[in-house]
């Protein structure tokens, strides 16, 4: 695998990831049942992978949920690699510093919603899922979860629900205002 760095993600990579993640998924991917957990909140992290011309080549990321009633853990997704990429490693590169993270930073479990043979290689199973319901439709053998702290989703039960950080609304009055000031300054101009 040629040198790939690991790193937090930042505002300039926005649009390659969003490049990233259409290529991966298609537009449909914001109607998954997922996306209805992350809508209108902030990740608790995000990680990006970098080619040796720092070209970004994959993508996770990490949200905060309940799993059941008072129960903390992280769903991660979505997770991407550039095509030309796939095959080498990268994927498994960006799950594994994700659980280190996630594991350094204090959470008990992750869930996600992928396919089990894939992330069965790092711990996962749909076995500890068996409880717990999504926002939605979900296949239930792609349901999956991970202890990190063993005994973290024993006995859980319920809806997994959103809990982490809003993200920023614009504010509209300003959006507005700022238009009309633009258009104003170009009329005079």
């Amino acid at each position: 695998m040629a040198a790939i760095t690991i790193r937090d993600e930042v505002f300039a990579d926005v649009a390659a990831r969003e490049a990233l993640l259409d290529a991966a998924f298609g537009p449909a991917r914001h109607l998954k049942t997922c996306e209805r957990l992350r809508e209108g909140r902030l990740p608790s992290f995000a990680l990006t992978a970098q080619d040796e011309d720092g070209r970004l080549v994959g993508t996770v990321r990490l949200w905060h949920v309940a799993a059941g009633p008072g129960r903390r853990a992280l769903m991660l997704g979505p997770l991407a690699v550039d095509q030309t990429e796939r095959s080498r490693g990268v994927g498994a590169t960006l799950m594994r510093a994700a659980l280190n993270r996630a594991s350094v930073d204090g959470a008990r479990a992750v869930l996600l919603v992928g396919d089990a043979p894939y992330y069965e290689r790092f711990g996962f199973s749909a076995a500890v899922t068996e409880s717990l319901w999504m926002p939605g439709p979900v296949e239930r053998e792609r349901f999956l979860g991970l202890e990190l702290v063993d005994g973290a989703l024993a006995g859980a039960r319920g809806f997994v629900s959103a809990t982490g950080e809003l993200a920023p609304t614009p504010d509209l009055a300003a959006l507005v205002a700022a238009q009309a000031n633009d258009g104003e300054a170009r009329r005079a101009a």
